[in-house]
């Protein structure tokens, strides 16, 4: 049996006392951690590659984007191919808006921790949502978020060329419900940085609301911050947690591996 402590009131567990990553009960009893906590944490695991994504297999079918299963994430060009495009997860954001099928959860190994910065934020929408009042919830209750790569992007580069937008624009967007209804009868929000606008309602309304949303939602009770330390593994339940990670100098030797586990539902 795993052991767990909270990291925070609102989300997160640390587990402890894992010997085998592969035993399907401590599998189990991860995934039913993720699923109440949001953000779970194993540290000194000094995972392989090839042990991450054994372990990601043990909670999900992993996707493999462009071939790979395991992603480098660094904002040094000479660790990646997707340095600038990364420079986007400084700002809060949920993996996938823009997809049919979002991913089910997210994992990181640390394998170069930043000297100064580099920690990574989590807030959990289901707990943001749970403390809505009434009428906030009626407020949101029907409306509809168009989730678009521009939209990230703009907060990175918000005078962007015409060969920049041209290049975001042949990405696909995404429309799906502002509160996500789930089968186990949760619910959580669907906001961010791919939050373009809310469907039929005025471009200077729609920013106000989801800029107030966003941080109504990433309040200090409702957040966790991880400083990594080399060997710690974090999986997060991507379609509850917003994340972003905080600055840190791009030359510097931070490094994570990311492996993803894909969804089974589709965005309502």
């Amino acid at each position: 049996m795993i052991e767990t402590t909270a990291l925070s009131p609102a989300l997160g567990v640390q587990v402890h006392g894992v010997e085998d990553l592969l035993d399907d009960v401590v599998a189990a009893q991860c995934l039913e951690a993720l699923k109440w906590r949001g953000v779970l944490l194993i540290r000194g695991l000094n995972l392989s590659d090839e042990e991450q994504v054994a372990f990601s297999r043990k909670l999900g079918p992993v996707l493999a984007p462009g071939g790979q299963e395991v992603f480098v994430v660094s904002l040094n060009p000479e660790k990646s191919r997707s340095a600038e495009y990364l420079k986007g997860t400084l700002f809060w954001h949920i993996d996938d808006t823009t997809n049919d099928i979002p991913a089910k959860a997210t994992m990181l190994t640390c394998k170069h921790a930043a000297m100064v910065g580099g920690g990574t934020e989590f807030a959990s929408t289901y707990a943001a949502y749970e403390s809505l009042s009434d009428n906030e919830r009626k407020r949101y209750e029907g409306l509809r978020v168009v989730h678009s790569f521009e939209a990230a992007q703009r907060l990175v580069h918000p005078d962007p060329s015409p060969e920049m937008l041209a290049g975001w624009r042949k990405l696909p967007t995404h429309e799906t419900s502002l509160v996500w209804d789930r089968k186990d009868g949760r619910r959580s929000l669907v906001i961010g940085a791919t939050a373009d606008h809310v469907v039929g309602m005025r471009p200077e309304e729609s920013r106000e609301l989801l800029d107030e949303l966003l941080a109504y939602t990433t309040q200090e009770r409702f957040s966790y911050t991880h400083e990594w330390q080399v060997g710690d593994v974090v999986i997060w339940d991507n379609t509850g947690m917003l994340h972003r990670a905080l600055q840190y100098d791009p030359s510097s030797e931070r490094e994570m591996h990311r492996t993803t586990m894909a969804g089974s539902e589709a965005w309502a």
